[in-house]
Parts: C-alpha cells; structure tokens; sequence
C-alpha cells in the first residue's frame, strides 16, 4: 500500500510537470496575445485556481490526502498569510481562494516547470519593496488576494518560526486585512527534506484553519518600524497557538 501510494504520488507531480509546460510555454504565450492588461491577468488567475483545484482534487479522489477546513470562507482583496509546512501547500489555497494571486520565490523563476506561470500570473519576490508593495496594493485593490507565506520557505516543526516583514509591510501600504491561515498536517508528507514518495500508508490529513482577521486599526504604534514589528509578532502569535 505504501509503496502504491509513493506511486501515485510521483505519478501526480509527473503529470503536473508536463502540463505546467504546456501551460507556461503554449497556452499562456498564446493567450497572451489575444488577451491584453487587465483582462490577462484576471483570466489567467482564474485558470491556475481552477486547474489547482482540480490536481488538489486529484490527491483527495486517490485517497492520499483529505483536506479539513476550519471556519473557512472566500474574501476579497485580502492579504492570506499562511504557515508553510508541505510542498503543495501553495496549490491548496490557490485552489481554495479564487481570484487570488500569490508572492512567489524568485528561485521559482528558474524552475523550467513554473517560471513563465510566474512572470504572467505571479508576483515574484525579487523585486524591490516599493515596486512589491505599489504591485500588490493595486491588485488588492482590485479586488485580489495576494497570498503570502511570511516564513519565506517551508517550516520545520519544532523549529522556531522567523517571520519576514512583507506581509506587514503591504498592509501599512495598502490598509487592507491581513487573514493568517494555518495549514497542518498529521504526517511529514512533501515536507522539507522528505522524498516526494513517502506518502505513508494511510490517509493524510490536511487541517487549514481561517483565524480572525489582523486589521490595521488594531495596532497603536506611530512608526512604520515599530508597527511593522507589531504585525509580525501577532502574525507569529497566530501561528504558534
């Protein structure tokens, strides 16, 4: 059984390798062309959330994983901050939030696989902070989310959660709510430094649970420093507990 369902594992991320090529190098270049601005990005973002969903699906159908939602709900023009402890976990909120985009590692833009998705849909972060945050605020206004993993990589239980200022940084910029969203899950499945294969031999299970959200009015201190410190503390609050 473990062995079957190391398999299908490896069969899933197959799958979604040739057809994120397919959708970097022919259909997003080619759609480009006919669908211009706002538009591009509005239609893109729409496709990867639906096509997410569906290979999230396809994890659930097999029965590799299950996904528990706690006080889950859709919102718009929100900042998403999320725990990090599993490689899909961006394909999960992607899937689960529609009209959202996300903050993506620059390391992504030399993934073969992703780095046009990237450079059509997402907002890479090796940009500067004022272009980051000029980017992301105006999307926001325009009714997106933007999804942010403020650890900046995948977490490792146990270890002590360092939190960048991103997230703070763009609500001050843009005054919008941020949403912490913790993802757990009950085995190191797709965690860092485990085999994509290791998919143990029974169902996994997912719990991503929607916390009150983080407002601006909120926090009382008068300089950018000091509040964007206070952000990142109740971020790691909510986190911890």
């Amino acid at each position: 059984m473990r062995y079957l369902r190391g398999f299908l594992v490896v069969l899933l991320f197959a799958i979604f390798g040739i057809c994120s090529l397919f959708l970097g190098f022919v259909f997003l270049p080619v759609g480009g062309m006919f669908i211009k601005n706002q538009n591009k990005r509005e239609g893109f973002s729409r496709l990867i959330h639906k096509l997410w969903r569906f290979y999230t699906n396809l994890f659930v159908k097999l029965g590799l994983i299950k996904i528990k939602l706690n006080n889950f709900e859709q919102v718009r023009g929100k900042i998403i901050v999320s725990t990090h402890p599993t490689f899909i976990d961006i394909m999960i909120l992607i899937g689960l939030f529609d009209n959202s985009l996300c903050l993506a590692k620059k390391e992504l833009l030399n993934n073969i696989f992703l780095k046009n998705i990237i450079k059509n849909v997402y907002i890479p972060n090796n940009v500067e902070l004022d272009e980051f945050k000029k980017i992301s605020a105006e999307a926001l206004k325009d009714g997106y989310n933007i999804i942010i993993f403020p650890t900046g990589t995948r977490t490792v239980e146990g270890e002590d959660l360092k939190i960048h200022k991103g997230a703070a940084a763009l609500q001050i910029a843009s005054g919008a709510d941020i949403i912490p969203v913790k993802i757990e899950c009950d085995y190191p499945f797709l965690q860092k430094g485990k085999p994509i294969y290791d998919a143990s031999d029974r169902l996994i299970t997912y719990t991503i649970s929607q916390l009150p959200p983080i407002k601006l009015s909120d926090f009382n201190e008068k300089s950018e420093i000091k509040l964007r410190k206070a952000i990142s503390e109740k971020i790691k609050f909510d986190f911890a507990n």
